[in-house]
This record gives C-alpha cells, structure tokens and sequence, in this order.
C-alpha cells in the first residue's frame, strides 16, 4: 500500500514508467483558456496577492489554505449540485496492482455532499520553506488513482503548491506534464486565477457529457 504522501515522482516514474514531457495539446488548451476576470475578483485577488506578500513566509500550512487558497478557490466557486471542491476526504484506488490511499488537500470530484469520481485538479499544500515532502509526487499519485477511477477516459489535471509558487499538471496514459511556475505575489496571480476558472470551465463541460 502506497501512500500518497509518501510518494515522490522519481518513484512513481520507475515503478509505473511515466514519463515526464514538455506538453501536450490538453495542457495547452487549459492554460491557455480564457475566462473573464470581473472588477470585483481583480479587486479580490489584488488584495488577496498583497497579504500573500507580507506573510507567506510565516504561515503555516492551515494558515496558507485559509488565508489565501481557500478565498481563491471559493473565488471560482466550484461547488454546485453535480461536482464540487472537496477537502481531505479519504480517497484510494489500485493502479497496475498497487493499491494506493490518502487524503488529498483538495479535490473537484462529480457528486454534491460526497466526491464520487475525482475529475480533475489535486491540489498538495506546502509551506514554501521546509516542505513536508514530494509535493508533485503526492499530487501525481492522487492523479494515477483519478485516472484509473475514470478508466483513463480524459485527462487529469492538478496542482502543487509551495507558498507563494504555483505549479499546474497533467496527466495524459503514462505521461505527464508539469507547468513553469507561478508567483501569487506577482500579476501571475491573475494567470492563476484564470486557469483555474477555465478548469471549472472544462468540469462542466465534461460533466454534460
């Protein structure tokens, strides 16, 4: 039994032979989305970047979730009726014969009051200093597991965390992309705001179907 928080990518690549590439037209499609960004959110986010700023560096992990990921997130909105955004809920699975389990940071997953298929976007929080860890690794297999579930039948797609530095993935058969960073500090915040909308964006759209 593997662990998500034990994993770290090097060991993911052997034990499953992933493959770490630049791109491929899904990651593309997602980061290069639009979605409108109204005054008020930009107000929103521009206040949020400046608190980031002046304490990233001295919060915890619960701090960081509640004082600056949590309000983005809830910015977006994904909860509604048929999917939503759902926290450290116990979540498992066997991937080529090795059983796999934790307990995400955060998750959009189909269903209303309990995740039923994970879609899209795992999120691992980390302190910028002195993480806990593999992020990457820990969201990727929370990805493997995802991708099973849904019997490889779309992309996956997640996110790692290290402070104040984003990092955006996919999850494509045995390949996986992992994006340059971005600073929430910076007027990338807007950039991670956008991805995100148009995440929520490519959940409906799939949900319809």
């Amino acid at each position: 039994m593997l662990n998500f928080k034990n994993c770290t990518l090097a060991q993911l690549d052997k034990l499953f032979g992933l493959e770490q590439i630049d791109d491929t037209q899904a990651f593309k499609t997602w980061l290069d989305g639009q979605a409108d960004i109204s005054d008020l959110e930009h107000q929103i986010l521009t206040m949020l970047g400046k608190t980031l700023r002046y304490h990233v560096h001295d919060w915890n992990e619960a701090e960081l979730i509640q004082h600056f990921i949590g309000p983005v997130f809830a910015l977006v909105n994904f909860s509604c009726k048929k999917f939503g955004l759902f926290a450290e809920r116990p979540f498992s699975g066997v991937v080529e014969g090795t059983e796999m389990s934790g307990k995400p940071d955060g998750m959009v997953a189909s269903g209303f009051r309990v995740p039923e298929k994970p879609y899209f976007c795992f999120q691992e929080y980390k302190r910028e200093t002195d993480p806990d860890g593999d992020p990457a690794g820990q969201a990727l297999a929370a990805m493997l597991v995802a991708q099973e579930i849904n019997e490889h039948g779309h992309p996956i797609y997640g996110c790692y965390i290290r402070g104040q530095i984003w990092f955006f993935m996919i999850l494509e058969g045995k390949e996986y992309c992992i994006s340059t960073p971005l600073t929430a500090t910076r007027d990338d915040i807007f950039d991670i705001f956008r991805i995100l909308k148009v995440l929520k964006q490519i959940v409906t759209e799939l949900l319809k179907s």
